[in-house]
């Protein structure tokens, strides 16, 4: 059964109790049966898969088995596929990943990088898998001096690609299924073509000229000269042949093989910096998940140089310190929700890659109750002030897009993961021999360059060298309640990831809005620099329009003063207030 997110309504039933799913959505989880499972998944859910309604969308959604939400409903299908097939949550995260790189190729891909935070049931381990991209071996801190354009843009700013790497290693760890089963649904979407659904055509249309622009853009998203649109089928033969590689030959295929030649060929015709070395030197990076005791919730996420899980923490411990969620509630709660926020990234600049730069005292801020009341001080309830009074030091990062999805099993493991390609499209190239779109996280490092006299330098911590890692707004997280498996969560949308997420945790673990208010609840941002509140006054994919009333926008019109108002209409952390779940 396939059903949108947002129909879900909260009640209690299970002993084990209530679940998040991404960001935009809380699940509860009851006794429902395993649905029967084929020998081929091609003949009995191809039609699924491709997206057509199979049954009446209930309004409640609930399993004792096990569900998948995805911010596609085919890719949620595969996921639960996996999970029917005996698979560990891990097994039906790798299919769900590989899936959504193909449907959704302008979010995420094998040509991009990922966060995977998973938890195990058995043993209550909590694992963080850094599979964020690194700088290539040619790269360096002044390599954009004379074109700052050719770090968002272009085969320079791509960084070296960890997803499949990453998932490789997770899936060794955890991994019930084999390699190549969860291979098989996105190479049939990638081969046999796969219906395009609003999401990817509102992509498509919006950066037509980058498209038309590259041969391997154009080749896969305007075949014939006519973009696809709604309906339309997509193909990616490519794409398919080196998910075939992949599958067969392991990630090696990439790192060290035919696949990786090819993209590393196309790469540098292109006027790239990849090389093979490159693709050969990329390690995964598995730590401890970073655990954080908040508002009597404990929360697994990334360490650094994830700055979500950190930043997430200091705004939830500076409210913490009002004593009572009523003080967090209507428009002065939002007032010092936004304080909080701009305190919050004012710090998180001071982050970097630690195995580059040391940043324990920055990270032991972030994580500190005691530093939490110092900035609570500094919050007043009848007026804001301009940036410099948060005492931010550097520019803020403006990292984007995103995919995210999350993942419980019948035996409750959890997994959430946040995957990327930064930009839509990427750089806006797509190699044409591997069908693989080309990340530009490269844009997501600062350099020496970006310098003007009206804004804060950029931050040194961040600065390229060879094998870094640029910071991250991403948040995929875990949620504990005494010890038990409270919820998963996670977003996408860039820098707004951090805010959004924080967001919906308030309005229900903490103020109790039952699922479906909390995630229809329309959300503030501030980026602190320039100091405006963005609003959301969005109609989404759906076409349900969600809009922060205006009550709460008098607010600061009226009784707070230096701060503007603007209206955001679109993001990529708005679009997907109905996110795809598939039960068991």
């Amino acid at each position: 059964m396939e059903t949108p997110l947002l129909n879900n309504t909260h009640k209690k039933s299970h002993a084990w109790g209530k679940f998040v799913f991404s960001v935009f959505a809380l699940l509860i989880i009851t006794g429902l049966a395993f649905g029967s499972t084929k020998t081929s998944w091609l003949v009995n859910n191809e039609q699924k898969l491709n997206g057509k309604p199979q049954v009446d969308v209930p309004e409640i959604v609930e399993s004792g088995r096990g569900i998948v939400a995805a911010d596609d409903r085919r890719c949620s299908e595969v996921g639960a596929l996996m999970l029917r097939l005996g698979g560990h949550a891990v097994d039906a995260a790798v299919a769900t990943a590989l899936c959504v790189g193909v449907v959704n190729p302008m979010a995420s891909g094998i040509g991009g990088g990922a966060f995977m935070v998973v938890r195990s049931a058995s043993t209550s381990e909590a694992l963080a898998f850094d599979m964020r991209e690194t700088a290539p071996l040619a790269a360096s801190e002044n390599m954009y001096e004379n074109n700052l354009a050719a770090k968002l843009s272009g085969p320079l700013s791509m960084g070296v690609p960890g997803e499949l790497a990453g998932l490789h290693e997770a899936w060794k760890k955890y991994g019930r299924l084999s390699w190549k089963t969860l291979f098989e649904p996105s190479i049939h979407f990638a081969e046999n073509g796969f219906e395009v659904l609003p999401y990817l055509e509102k992509n498509i249309l919006k950066h037509e000229k980058m498209i038309r622009a590259d041969p391997g853009l154009r080749q896969v998203f305007a075949p014939n000269g006519k973009l696809l649109q709604t309906k339309d089928i997509c193909y990616n033969v490519k794409l398919a042949e080196s998910l075939k590689a992949i599958a067969e030959q392991g990630p090696r295929a990439f790192y060290n093989g035919t696949v990786g030649m090819k993209l590393v060929k196309d790469v540098r015709e292109a006027g790239g910096i990849l090389t093979e070395e490159d693709l050969r030197n990329y390690k995964v990076k598995v730590t401890k998940a970073l655990a954080a005791d908040v508002m009597g919730y404990t929360i697994l996420g990334m360490p650094p140089l994830s700055s979500g899980t950190l930043g997430m923490t200091l705004i939830l411990n500076i409210l913490n310190n009002y004593g009572s969620p009523n003080a967090i509630e209507g428009s002065l709660g939002l007032h010092r929700l936004i304080e909080a926020m701009k305190h919050m990234f004012a710090v998180r600049m001071n982050l970097g890659d630690p195995a580059f730069v040391n940043i324990t005292k920055y990270s032991s801020d972030m994580a500190s109750t005691s530093f939490a009341e110092e900035i609570w001080h500094k919050i007043y309830d009848n007026t804001t002030f301009p940036p410099e009074y948060y005492l931010s030091r550097w520019s803020q990062l403006q990292d984007n897009g995103t995919s995210h999805f999350c993942i419980v099993d019948a035996e409750r493991n959890a997994v959430s993961v946040t995957t990327t390609v930064n930009y839509p499209f990427g750089g806006g190239v797509l190699s044409p021999s591997t069908g693989i779109v080309l990340n530009n996280e490269m844009g997501d490092f600062s350099t020496p360059a970006e310098v003007s006299p009206d804004s804060l330098p950029p931050d040194p911590a961040n600065f390229i060298q060879p094998g870094k890692r640029p910071l991250s707004s991403m948040t995929p997280l875990i949620i504990l309640k005494d010890d038990q498996l409270a919820g998963v969560v996670g977003g996408s949308g860039g820098m707004n990831i951090i805010s959004a997420v924080t967001q919906v945790f308030l309005n229900h673990f903490v103020l109790g809005m039952d699922p479906l208010t909390a995630v229809q609840s329309a959300r503030v941002y501030h980026k602190l620099i320039p100091n405006v509140v963005l609003y959301e006054n969005v109609t989404v994919i759906d076409g349900e329009h969600i809009e922060l009333p205006k009550g709460r926008r008098l607010f600061w019109r009226r009784g707070v003063t230096n701060c503007s108002l603007l209206k955001l209409e679109q993001s990529a952390s708005l679009l997907f207030r109905h996110l795809k779940v598939q039960l068991i």
